[in-house]
């Protein structure tokens, strides 16, 4: 063996010893720097503590979607099938009600999951291990919170883009069911508001219904109309979503500004149009058929008039109101994990899970029954739709802050 290739070999393999050695000192730095400062540790502790908050969140997500799922069964499916609406045509409705559905269930199910996960590692002293390895309350709310925004971007999505589209498709297949199957509206012995007008329904049988009182006013006139049997039919025209042919029909025509002068109108047969706009609104887009972005550029566009019109400013507030909603629901993920995450390691030591399962729907009801009174308030009312939507929100981030000084304390 020549002098070259013997150096070059010396070579080869001091240039493996040094790899090898290189690779050691990394290992050994790694070791030094990272494992003793508990890296890997915290890694695997907050990677477990991430998969139990989402297993139960999943699980509370179910259990409220079946809620809201049951719920809108028995107030749509059920009057729809009963009327001998298209069975497919159900489905769909269903179908398009889900956004719905999951942009409702996601808040609550932050909120019963979380404090059934973290809850249930408090009563099981899961919590201690988490603080012997050198972690703070606060440092374990970080992943509580990250998930609760991660939850509140989802249901973002679905509350601003599928809940639209959904509403369009529900909107537009409601008048076609409504087209073929004109009874679905009409219940017995019942008052129908329409627009300007009230119907009063007598028995409905099938098509036909026995007696008809409709009250209706419009430009300072006051309009009874009285009828006998009548048939109801479904769409002739386009625009037209209903049709009652009406017989002995009496018509009493009243001017508001003087009660004295009044028309009254007698016929055999009368034939009354009844329009979808009146039904299920106008054609033009309603605010919760849009996106973030459409709705904002409309409700600029509708305050660049500055009317005072009442009726004008009233709607300003309403779609206003709807503006807020895209994001008050959603984003109440992150303050009902601030919540859970208080409210579990104060009150959580002994059977966790089950107080938490049984707070979390107590304020689940609470934020509910408060959320569809500021809705009423801004619909009736017309108050600031600002605080009306977001004030849940702050009371539940106000008693979540509340209780996290009170741990810290602890």
């Amino acid at each position: 063996m020549t002098f070259q290739v013997k150096l070059k070999n010396l070579f080869k393999k001091f240039k493996r010893l040094r790899t090898v050695r290189l690779i050691q000192y990394w290992i050994d730095t790694f070791q030094i720097k990272v494992l003793k400062k508990g890296t890997l540790k915290d890694h695997i502790l907050i990677k477990y503590l991430f998969k139990d908050l989402f297993l139960y969140f999943l699980v509370s997500f179910f259990f409220f979607f079946m809620i809201f799922f049951v719920n809108q069964i028995l107030l749509t499916v059920e009057d729809l099938l009963s009327k001998s609406a298209p069975f497919t045509d159900v489905m769909r409705i269903m179908f398009y009600s889900l956004p719905f559905i999951i942009a409702q269930s996601a808040p609550f199910a932050t909120l019963v999951g979380f404090l059934m996960s973290l809850g249930g590692m408090m009563s099981s002293n899961e919590i201690l291990i988490f603080r012997a390895a050198g972690f703070s309350f606060l440092r374990i709310l970080v992943p509580v919170a990250l998930l609760g925004l991660f939850i509140s971007i989802g249901s973002f999505f679905v509350n601003d883009y599928l809940l639209p589209l959904g509403t369009i498709k529900y909107n537009e297949l409601m008048r076609k069911i409504m087209n073929s199957t004109p009874t679905i509206e009409l219940e017995s012995n019942s008052v129908k508001k329409m627009d300007s007008a009230s119907i009063v329904i007598g028995e409905v049988n099938g098509n036909s219904v026995s007696d008809v009182i409709i009250f209706d006013s419009k430009d300072m006139k006051d309009r009874i109309i009285v009828a006998g049997d009548s048939v109801l039919q479904g769409a002739k025209e386009e625009g037209v979503l209903m049709q009652f042919d009406m017989n002995d029909a009496v018509v009493v025509s009243i001017d508001a500004t003087s009660i004295e002068d009044y028309d009254v109108l007698k016929s055999k047969k009368t034939v009354m149009n009844v329009f979808d706009s009146t039904l299920l609104g106008n054609y033009a887009r309603s605010a919760r058929e849009m996106t973030t972005y459409d709705l904002t550029r409309t409700i600029r566009d509708m305050k660049a008039e500055k009317t005072d019109n009442p009726a004008t400013l009233k709607k300003i507030n309403l779609w206003v109101m709807e503006w807020h909603k895209k994001f008050a629901i959603p984003f109440g993920s992150i303050f009902f994990a601030f919540l859970a995450f208080s409210i579990a390691f104060l009150f959580g030591k002994h059977n966790g899970q089950m107080i938490g399962l049984f707070l979390g729907l107590v304020v689940c009801v609470f934020y509910w029954a408060v959320q569809i009174i500021g809705q009423l308030m801004v619909q009736k009312v017309g108050m600031n739709a600002f605080w009306c939507i977001w004030i849940p929100n702050f009371i539940v981030g106000l008693f979540g802050l509340v209780f996290l000084l009170q741990l810290l304390r602890k």
